[in-house]
C-alpha cells in the first residue's frame, strides 16, 4: 500500500512537472463583457459597468468595515464585547441604504430593458427560424429566405477520424455557409422562431439573444453601426449538434446591401429554395394541428 502511495505521488509529481515545463497556451478570452456595435450593446456595457463600480464601492465599503473592526477590537488590545440586543436606528439605517442602493441600480437597469423591447420604427424585419441544427432567415419586405449552415470545412473539422486539424480550420465552428447579410445604420426587427425545439439566436457584439420557441414569435431589433463580421451560436441545449449551428452576421454599408439583395433576388440559390421547403412544411404541420 505504501508502495502504491509512493508511485501515486511519483506519477503526480511527473504530471505537474510536465505541465509546469510545457508552453503556456492562452485561449481567445477577455475579462469584461464585450462593448459591442449597437445601441443597445453600448448600453448593457454602460449598465454593467455602472452596477459593477456600485458593486466594487459596496465591497471595499463592507470589507473594510469587517476588517477594522476585526483588528480594532481583537483580544489582545483588551477588547470587550458589547452587551446589547438590538439597535432600532441602526436596522432602519441598514434596511434603507440598501433598498435606495437597489432602486438607483433597478431605473437605469429598467430603462434599458424598456429600449430593448421597443421595435417600433424598424425600417426591416428579419424573420429568424431555428431547425436541427441550422438557421432559417427570411427578409420579410423582400421576398428572400435562405438556411443557414455550419460551413464544410468545419464540419468536416468536427468528424473523428478526419484527420482534419481544427486549429488549421479558420473560424473553426463560427463559420457558416451563407450569411445574414444586413445594413449599417438601419433599425432591423427580428421575428425569433423556431419549428422544432427551443434554441437561442445570440450574436455578443449585438448585446442580447433571443429565445426561439416552437409557436412562439419573440421580437427584438439592433441597429449595428460599423461594418464587420460578427459571430455567436446557438445558446439553448437543442440536441446532439447543439454545438454545431453558429451564427454569422455580417454588416455591410447600405448601399452594398442594396447590391446584395439584387444578386438574391436575380439568382436563387438551392439554401433559398430549401428554406422555402422547409418553411412550407412547417406550415402544413402547423395547419395540421
Amino acid at each position: 500500500m505504501i508502495r502504491n502511495k509512493r508511485n501515486a505521488w511519483g506519477r503526480g509529481a511527473l504530471s505537474l512537472g510536465l505541465l509546469s515545463a510545457a508552453p503556456p497556451v492562452f485561449a481567445d478570452w477577455a475579462l469584461n463583457m464585450p462593448r459591442g456595435v449597437t445601441e443597445t450593446s453600448e448600453s448593457v456595457y454602460g449598465l454593467h459597468m455602472t452596477i459593477f463600480w456600485i458593486s466594487v464601492v459596496i465591497g471595499i465599503l463592507v470589507f473594510g468595515a469587517i476588517f477594522y473592526s476585526i483588528y480594532m477590537h481583537r483580544k489582545s488590545r483588551g477588547a470587550r464585547p458589547a452587551k446589547f440586543h438590538h439597535n432600532t436606528a441602526v436596522e432602519i439605517v441598514w434596511t434603507v441604504i440598501p433598498l435606495l442602493i437597489l432602486v438607483a441600480m433597478a431605473v437605469p437597469a429598467t430603462g434599458v430593458l424598456i429600449e430593448m423591447e421597443d421595435t417600433s420604427e424598424a425600417e426591416m424585419t428579419i424573420k429568424v427560424t431555428g431547425y436541427q441544427w441550422k438557421w432559417g432567415y427570411e427578409y420579410m419586405d423582400e421576398g428572400i429566405q435562405f438556411l443557414s449552415s455550419l460551413d464544410s470545412e468545419s464540419d468536416r473539422a468536427r468528424q473523428v477520424g478526419s484527420g482534419v486539424d481544427p486549429a488549421s480550420v479558420e473560424n473553426y465552428l463560427l463559420e457558416v455557409d451563407n450569411r445574414l447579410v444586413v445594413p449599417t445604420d438601419t433599425k432591423i426587427r427580428f421575428m425569433i422562431t423556431a419549428a422544432d425545439v427551443i434554441h437561442s439566436w445570440w450574436v455578443p457584439e449585438l448585446g442580447w439573444k433571443k429565445d426561439a420557441i416552437p409557436g412562439y414569435i419573440n421580437e427584438t431589433w439592433t441597429e449595428i453601426k460599423e461594418p464587420g463580421v460578427y459571430r455567436g451560436k446557438c445558446a439553448e441545449l437543442c440536441g446532439r449538434d447543439h454545438g454545431f449551428m453558429p451564427v454569422v452576421v455580417e454588416a455591410v454599408e447600405p448601399e452594398e446591401f442594396e447590391r446584395w439583395l439584387e444578386e438574391r433576388k436575380n439568382g436563387g440559390t438551392a439554401g433559398e429554395q430549401a428554406a422555402a421547403d422547409a418553411t412550407g412544411s412547417d406550415e402544413t404541420l402547423v395547419a395540421a394541428r
